[in-house]
């Protein structure tokens, strides 16, 4: 049974989460389906996966001793952008050198990775037809780079 707090006692709340010195974003342009959306976003979510040692946690154990995989160990911002905010925001990210990962329109007419690696080689930068990118870096640093846009939701 649980008390409500009174003078003498403190209300209970949840731990603070940690601030962490790091941040990962994903940004999905705001024009895609719904199933467009969400495919992007796993697909880039992955990609920063591999942006450093220290992105990810440490495996899950349940009760019963099912173990599962690593997620990240921070939270994730999901953004969304118009086309131009979205090539401003590759273009930040670019300036900044920061672990970047990218998804453009062609890449939903391909079937495996080789294609889709030769779907972006073949587009120079400023063409690349941009549906998403994730980012990872130093907390300011992904700020600035996303700087402007609008939370997802």
């Amino acid at each position: 049974m649980t008390t409500a707090p009174t003078a003498t006692t403190a209300p209970r709340t949840a731990p603070a989460a940690p601030r962490f010195d790091t941040k990962i974003a994903v940004i999905v342009r705001d024009d895609l389906v719904d199933w467009q959306k969400l495919n992007v976003t796993a697909f880039l979510a992955s990609g920063i996966a591999h942006a450093s040692d220290d992105v990810m946690g440490k495996r899950y154990e349940d009760a019963t001793g099912n173990d599962y995989l690593p997620l990240f160990r921070e939270p994730v911002w999901c953004f969304t952008a118009d086309a131009g905010s979205l090539a401003r925001t590759h273009a930040r990210a670019l300036s900044r050198a920061v672990p970047t990962a990218l998804y453009t329109a062609n890449m939903f007419t391909t079937g495996n990775d080789d294609d889709n690696r030769a779907a972006v080689r073949a587009v120079a930068t400023d063409d690349l037809d941009l549906v998403g990118l994730a980012v990872y870096g130093p907390r300011g640093i992904i700020d600035k780079i996303t700087k402007g846009l609008k939370l997802h939701g």
